[in-house]
């Protein structure tokens, strides 16, 4: 996870962004189930009527809802609802609403401000037994008839009410409002309700306009809510998409420069394939986490907790059935993710294994149907094929029961929470647009927990593809640029020297090359020789710090290498090596690769000097004839051609040639040779298995067994080196030697 941080950093503010839209994309998500419970709840058990609280009332109604108000709460009645007369301020307003109110003497509420309506809210149980006592209240209100006296009249109850004196009144109206203190709030406020609609049909209201407006006004509102929770997502996808895709490019480009300044050790760590895999196959999962990581794990918390806390706010005494949700989720979550997140790194390892066996038959397809094994190569593909394939499988299995058994619990979680709320309903104490509301929340906050348990299903996975590609991007460059580093000038000999240098690989526990001594002066060829694994290439590799020296030192003009800034060094050090690379292009792009600004004369000069103008000119196209990947479209002599007019393209003061004319005739390779001793005036450094390539030679110097064993000139060795003189036997005629 710090790995994670560290690269996201550079994201910051758009993160911030993606934050506060989650933030708001939660909050519109959890206004919905809201407005539905409004809608249900109000707009048609309630016909519109929004709350207990009488906007207009009748005399006889007033007066029978003062008889269960105490001296306190009918004073603040009084001083609140006005009688309805033309002096009235919203008379014509009210009239137009309740036309039958002028029939009737009405009293009419003055402030209809939220904060009045709250201090107004006590009505609601004046209201609830008015409605109780005049529908005859059924078995649920049994406990306010056994409360009324036993001479009360049943058909004009509020008059024997009123037939009682000051204290009698007092008692019976305490004991009604203990008797209410256990009653629901919903329960009292839809019995309030229910007397205010059938009060509000009496004074003429059109009750289906209320509740049809009521309905279109919290549906539009709805519209517009998932109106705004579409361009919200919209935006949080659009930003997190810019943030992933922005950051595999980051990393694509961080890993192929690190990869570039690898050294020759470097390579050896990690393959070809693997590096390839790590390149697009591990950095496309951290995308995806990445992605999916902005879009859930910053939303779901903040949708789970919201919804949990407008849940309660319904009804806190079903808190017990999300526990239960939550629970079941967690334990299917912890179940998938200790068997899933253990082979998400064998699966990573397989697809490099996959990579490995394609790229090598693709390399040598030629070797493997020169030597008829192609069903070889197809079983050994078909074996690293079906390890992949089978353990993609069992993950895939695995990872798809998720979703059908998440949606077992959600839809079990709905029906328990539509079987308790239905006795919660009965009992009074829950609506039915709040058991809705409810059901969504719960949802809500189990697909919160779902979308983190899907999440965490992708991080293990990411989490080891991305600790791969740290893994490169974080390696230990052991050839890297000096901290006080010198300057060679503008003009230089380019000299090369050796001196006592001994070298060994990483990790061997012997040198290869030891006590290396010898200078390769400007204007001079200097020529190494002698049998495979002596050493002559490894040396060589030493010149440009492909590698670096384990003992001694390589002065370039008498300035140890190691003083040298690499591009200092390099751009004064051409090489070509054993086999020709060409890149993808044309030969012009190809030959100025090492100088970009080469004019094309001198383009044409180089490619004459290595032997490449004749073959150019028969292309169609000539210097802008294609290359395709590798240069498989000529010939290898014609590649190491062209890899030699690049070398000779860059100007450098050092040339080396590390046995780049063993795919070239005899006749080519004398011209070559030829050509050069005329045209080229560096230090020349030739590696070469064949004498006839270095016989001209101002010095050779043989090698065996990683020293230097022999050095002079062709005709000196001849006489006094004896591993020479076996070299030269193998390879000349007994006239040649002579």
């Amino acid at each position: 996870m710090k790995n994670f941080i560290k690269y996201l950093k550079p994201y910051t503010f758009f993160i911030l962004v993606i934050v506060l839209l989650l933030f708001g994309q939660a909050l519109l998500n959890l206004a919905l189930p809201d407005y539905m419970s409004q809608i249900v709840n109000v707009g048609i058990s309630q016909n519109g009527v929004e709350n207990a609280v009488p906007e207009i009332i009748t005399e006889d109604t007033l007066q029978n809802a003062n008889y269960f108000l105490t001296k306190e709460e009918s004073e603040i009645v009084s001083n609140n609802y006005k009688l309805l007369d033309e002096d009235n301020k919203n008379y014509e307003k009210t009239i137009k609403t309740f036309p039958n109110a002028k029939d009737f003497n009405t009293y009419a509420l003055e402030d209809n401000s939220k904060s009045n309506i709250e201090n107004l809210d006590f009505m609601k149980e004046s209201l609830f037994l008015i409605n109780a006592i005049e529908t005859g209240g059924g078995e649920q209100n049994k406990d306010i008839f056994n409360a009324l006296p036993l001479d009360i009249d049943p058909d004009n109850p509020f008059k024997s009410i009123d037939n009682m004196d000051e204290d009698e009144r007092a008692n019976f109206t305490g004991t009604l409002k203990e008797i209410l203190s256990n009653f629901p709030e919903s329960r009292l406020k839809q019995g309030a309700i229910v007397k205010l609609t059938s009060e509000y049909e009496l004074l003429g209201a059109d009750l289906d306009k209320m509740q049809t407006s009521f309905i279109w006004e919290k549906g539009i509102i709805m519209v517009l809510i998932a109106l705004g929770t579409l361009i919200v997502a919209a935006s949080v996808s659009f930003f997190a998409a810019r943030v992933a895709a922005n950051l595999g490019k980051d990393l694509r480009t961080k890993l192929f420069r690190q990869v570039s300044d690898f050294s020759l050790s470097e390579f050896k760590d990690f393959s070809t394939s693997s590096l390839i895999t790590r390149s697009t196959n591990d950095i496309q999962q951290v995308q995806n986490l990445v992605s999916n990581l902005l879009r859930m794990v910053f939303y779901a918390p903040i949708l789970g907790i919201g919804g949990l806390i407008k849940a309660l706010s319904i009804n806190i005494s079903m808190a017990w059935v999300i526990g239960l949700g939550l629970l079941l989720v967690l334990g299917l979550v912890i179940v998938l993710f200790s068997i899933a997140v253990p082979r998400f790194k064998i699966l990573q390892e397989l697809v490099d294994r996959v990579n490995l066996v394609l790229r090598d038959s693709l390399v040598g397809m030629l070797v493997i149907r020169a030597f008829n094994n192609e069903k070889y190569e197809e079983e050994k593909f078909e074996t690293a094929n079906m390890k992949l394939t089978k353990l993609n499988l069992f993950v895939s299995r695995l990872m798809s029961t998720m979703q059908p058994t998440m949606m077992l619990v959600l839809n079990g979680i709905t029906i328990l929470v539509v079987w308790v709320g239905a006795k919660q309903i009965d009992a009074g104490y829950m609506q039915v647009g709040d058991m809705m509301a409810f059901i969504q929340y719960t949802t809500q906050i189990i697909m919160s927990f779902v979308m983190l348990s899907m999440v965490s299903i992708i991080l293990p996975r990411a989490t080891v593809s991305l600790n791969r590609v740290s893994e490169v991007i974080e390696s230990d460059i052991k050839i890297k640029d000096p901290i006080d580093f010198k300057t060679l000038p503008e003009k230089i000999n380019g000299e090369i020297e050796f001196k006592n240098v001994c070298f060994k690989y990483p990790d061997a526990s012997e040198c290869i090359l030891e006590e290396i001594n010898f200078k390769a002066s400007s204007g001079e060829t200097t020529a190494f020789i002698g049998s495979t694994g002596s050493g002559k290439s490894t040396l060589v590799n030493l010149i440009p710090r492909f590698y670096d020296v384990t003992e001694g030192e390589i002065l370039l003009d008498g300035i140890n290498i190691k003083e040298l800034k690499l591009d200092d060094l390099r751009s004064r050090v051409s090489y070509v090596p054993q086999q020709g690379v060409l890149f993808t292009g044309t030969i012009e792009n190809n030959i100025k690769y090492s100088n970009p600004k080469l004019s094309d004369k001198d383009m044409k000069k180089v490619a004459k000097i290595s032997q490449s103008e004749e073959f150019i000119s028969n292309l169609s196209g000539e210097y802008d004839y294609p290359i395709s990947q590798g240069g498989t479209n000529v010939s290898g002599g014609q590649r190491q051609r062209l890899s030699i007019a690049r070398a000779l393209a860059a100007k450098s003061e050092v040339i080396i040639f590390d046995d780049s004319f063993s795919a070239l005739d005899f006749k080519t390779d004398a011209n070559l040779r030829k050509a050069l001793k005329k045209e080229v005036n560096n230090t020349v450094i030739i590696v070469a298995q064949r004498i006839s390539t270095i016989k001209d030679a101002d010095k050779i110097l043989v090698m065996n067994e990683g020293r230097i064993v022999g050095e002079g000139t062709h005709d000196y060795l001849l006489k006094n080196n004896k591993i020479y003189q076996e070299i030269a036997a193998s390879q000349l005629s007994e006239e040649e030697i002579a």
